[in-house]
């Protein structure tokens, strides 16, 4: 038996984006699908993050999202098996409001786990399913995760020493050392596909932040009786680099530029010789009149490109998620966990007044 794995679709991202939304049904029509109806898969497994939004959606999101992802497993009558993540939920310190329970329940064949763990059996494998820990479910969660005989744990994790976004280590929640009696631990959460030891983050099915860029990309495929798992690899790139230097570049070259995949695409043009400022603004016309959909240039000698702003400002992220980033950013002496101690306070005071 064949099961398909995928995780932090986060449908209505970057502000519900048309341009986003495109790019997720692209993938889910052109790949996703194509892949189940081929290979005959009848079960989805989703582990978490289904929906971008925490706190309300955007009817034109939810109404594509349905069309495009939903309906389609439905009509195909296909199992599909969920976990809530941190951006499921309403409340930080329990997952009883989610958009799953809210948002899904038209659906047949479509199984919720949002309170605690849930043991499955696909084939020959045993999985317990893991939803988001909160301070309501941690004891009894912890305690099924070390109690557990199945073969694997699945679920939507903080765990230390694992990559949230390139070169960005994660620095609390849960230790490997508790998943040691699995044969293999697959987690959403960070989008960043990593691995160590049995321990998988499948990462995102697609870009959506620059920190993404050329990542790898789509999603997974268990084989329950060998307990392999496969990529099935997503083709298509939302951000794109080009190295603009304009000292042998004539007004024909500009003409023939390849606009492959510039249409709604996000550009950055890596300037690393600007010597002719009419080359350059019919350089920058062509991509804008393409059809971009953001164009932004970097002077290659600032050397911005590593800079990381733009995986602090993850726009997946909640408020309090991107400022304990940038303090994990910094070169500080201070006591970076008393730091984020205090935003924490200072965030639920805001949110209370």
């Amino acid at each position: 038996m064949k099961i398909a794995i995928i995780t932090d679709m986060h449908l209505g991202v970057r502000g519900d984006s048309k341009i986003f939304l495109d790019h997720q049904e692209r993938f889910f029509n052109e790949i996703f699908f194509p892949y189940l109806d081929k290979h005959k898969i009848d079960t989805v497994l989703d582990l978490g993050d289904t929906f971008d939004r925490r706190k309300y959606i955007n009817y034109v999101t939810l109404g594509r999202a349905k069309k495009f992802f939903f309906d389609q497993l439905q009509s195909r009558g296909i199992e599909y098996h969920a976990v809530v993540g941190n951006h499921s939920v309403y409340y930080t310190n329990t997952n009883e409001v989610n958009s799953m329970d809210l948002l899904l329940q038209e659906y047949e064949n479509f199984n919720i786990y949002r309170d605690e763990p849930v043991e499955l059996t696909f084939g020959s494998t045993n999985v317990i399913m893991v939803p988001w820990i909160t301070k309501t479910n941690s004891e009894t969660s912890l305690q099924a995760i070390r109690n557990s005989n199945a073969h694997i744990c699945m679920g939507h994790f903080d765990i230390v020493g694992f990559e949230m976004l390139k070169g960005a280590i994660c620095d609390h929640g849960l230790s490997k050392e508790l998943f040691t009696s699995y044969e293999q631990v697959y987690s959403g959460h960070f989008h960043h596909p990593s691995e160590y030891g049995n321990i998988n983050y499948l990462g995102a099915p697609y870009e959506m932040t620059w920190s993404d860029y050329q990542g790898k990309r789509g999603f997974r495929v268990l084989d329950t009786e060998t307990r392999n798992l496969n990529w099935v690899l997503n083709p298509f790139a939302i951000y794109h680099k080009i190295d603009y230097d304009d000292k042998d570049m004539t007004i024909e070259d500009i003409a023939n530029l390849d606009m492959t995949n510039i249409k709604d695409a996000y550009i950055k043009v890596i300037v690393k010789n600007r010597t002719n400022p009419y080359i350059y603004d019919l350089f920058i016309n062509k991509l804008t009149d393409g059809g971009a959909a953001d164009v932004k240039s970097v002077d290659d000698s600032l050397d911005l490109e590593d800079s990381g702003v733009d995986d602090i400002l993850d726009e997946t992220k909640d408020t309090k998620d991107i400022l304990h980033d940038y303090v994990r950013s910094i070169d500080t002496k201070a006591d970076k966990t008393r730091i984020k101690e205090l935003i924490d306070e200072l965030y639920s005071e805001a949110q209370n007044i």
